[in-house]
């Protein structure tokens, strides 16, 4: 079944802001991120841009494709938008660290149908 353009863009949306993070964050340990206020906004901008995409993505779609935590995407949004401190930037350094290399396997699969 093709995917319609508004959900490959959404989707390419996606995957180009995990590779962003992934390459905002390699090479880099946690001290040095914590210390770095440009490199973890930069990270933060990044998964509120994937949170804000998933949760426009329709109920159907993300049912269909549920190999991809949706709604885990969209919490880490509103947690980035509403939460401050030590526990985001810990928080903000797992999900670019451990979540984001899965997060971007998906959706370039659907992209690559």
């Amino acid at each position: 079944m093709q995917i319609d353009d508004q959900v490959q863009a959404y989707l390419w949306d996606i995957c180009e802001a995990a590779r962003e993070i992934s390459g905002f964050v390699r090479g880099v340990n946690f001290e040095e991120f914590e210390k770095n206020k440009v490199l973890r906004y930069a990270v933060e901008r990044q998964l509120h841009m994937i949170g804000e995409v998933a949760a426009h993505l329709s109920p159907h779609f993300c049912k269909k494709h549920s190999e991809i935590d949706w709604m885990k995407l969209s919490e880490l949004r509103h947690f980035i938008a509403h939460q401050y401190g030590g526990t985001v930037t810990k928080r903000v350094w797992l999900a670019a660290t451990e979540s984001v290399p899965a997060v971007l396997v998906s959706p370039e699969k659907l992209l690559s149908k």
